[in-house]
Parts: C-alpha cells; sequence; structure tokens
C-alpha cells in the first residue's frame, strides 16, 4: 500500500533526479530511432507513450519481459486506489518524482530496462498520471500483436469457468474472431443487467441481457399505447 509519508521516506534513498532524466533521455532515443510499426494505431497522449514503449521493447527484443512488468503495474494500481491519487497529485517535488519511481519499481517487480525508463520518462514529463492508461494502451498492443482478440463477457453475477469455456469455444468457431486469431475472454459483472449476457468481440456487440428485452418491451408498451 502506498502512501505519501511512505514515498517521502523512500526518497532518502531514491535515486538522483539526474537519473530519471538520464533514463528518459535513453527511452526516447530507443523509441524514436527504431523503425517498428505498431500492430494498431492507438490515440491520445497515453497511447503515444505506449507506442513508444512498444517500439522501445521490440528494438530490445525484450517483449515479453516488457509485457509482464506492465502487467504486474497494471495490477498494483487496481489494487491500490490511492496510488492513482498520488500518481495524479500535481504538487509533487522533484525528490517525490524520484522516490515514486523506485516504489513503482520495487513493488511490482520491475526489472526490465525498458518499463523502468517509461517510469522515468513519465516522472520527467510530470505525466505519471497517464501510468494507468499507458498500461491499458499497451495491453492492447500486445493484444493485437499476439493475434488476440478480445471478448467480454458482461454478467450479473461472476460465471464459471465451465460457462465461460463453452463461450469461448462458441464465439471461436464463429465469423466474429478472424481466422488464425485467439479469443482472449474476459468476465465482468454488471448487476444492473439483472440476468442474461452482454457478449462484446472487438466492434461487435451481442445484447442479451434482461434489462435490454425489458426496455425493448417498454419501448414497445409506450409506442403502441
Amino acid at each position: 500500500m502506498f502512501s505519501r509519508q511512505a514515498v517521502l521516506r523512500a526518497a532518502r534513498s531514491a535515486a538522483p533526479q539526474r537519473a530519471i532524466q538520464a533514463q528518459a533521455r535513453t527511452y526516447a532515443a530507443a523509441a524514436s530511432n527504431e523503425k517498428v510499426k505498431a500492430p494498431v494505431s492507438l490515440f491520445g497522449l497515453d497511447g503515444t507513450y505506449a507506442t513508444a514503449l512498444y517500439t522501445a521493447a521490440v528494438k530490445t527484443s525484450s517483449l515479453e519481459p516488457t509485457a509482464k512488468g506492465v502487467t504486474s503495474l497494471a495490477n498494483l494500481l487496481a489494487k491500490d486506489p490511492k496510488l492513482v491519487g498520488i500518481l495524479e497529485a500535481p504538487t509533487l517535488s522533484a525528490a517525490d518524482k524520484s522516490a515514486i519511481v523506485s516504489e513503482l519499481t520495487k513493488s511490482a517487480g520491475v526489472s526490465g530496462e525498458t518499463v523502468k525508463n517509461l517510469l522515468a520518462a513519465l516522472a520527467e514529463n510530470n505525466r505519471l498520471g497517464l501510468l494507468p492508461g499507458v498500461c491499458a494502451k499497451f495491453g492492447e498492443l500486445i493484444s493485437a500483436a499476439r493475434g488476440e482478440v478480445e471478448m467480454v463477457v458482461t454478467s450479473a453475477q461472476p460465471l464459471d469457468n465451465k460457462t465461460l469455456n463453452r463461450l469461448e469455444s462458441a464465439v471461436s468457431k464463429s465469423s466474429y474472431v478472424g481466422e488464425g486469431k485467439k479469443l482472449k475472454v474476459k468476465n465482468q459483472v454488471n448487476p444492473d443487467i439483472i440476468g442474461g449476457l452482454i457478449v462484446e468481440v472487438g466492434e461487435r456487440t451481442i445484447d442479451l441481457s434482461v434489462s435490454a428485452k425489458l426496455a425493448k418491451m417498454n419501448k414497445l408498451l409506450t409506442d403502441t399505447l
């Protein structure tokens, strides 16, 4: 768990800010010198950083270790909501940012230079608050590079593995998934749909929820009366 006090304590033993600046310059050079085409185009500032990270990882032949490090960071951010608030604080000093980079690296078990340099670049440019978005968009790049198609199944209650496997098997054989693509299944829970399922594959959505059926029924009744 992160706290501002812990960050400030860590600042006493963190690397100097000039070291962060050197890492950021190295990261930027690695990303800009290599002509690497990302598997998908991303937008927004977080997309720009994610694409630069992907480029640097490809150049250094460290795509999988980088993906592992980014996943660890994403999990860390998801488990500690207060951490996101710390990253977005506009009053962070150079020592604070240096300490945050050190603590993130340690807590997430990051060992790869590409991820360390990303954190350094974000810190130097006062954009540590972009980290959650960068992690998410880098995940999109990795999925595309692996030929994965994400299927998000929204249900009122968590689905068991047997049900998810049956859905995966059925959708994998359909036209929703291109030839040679791998399906990546994710279950989201939303009690508001009441029952049934909402299945999203790529840009396609199949709404089989009870809430959607009720909405259609209400509209039919309203139009009729």
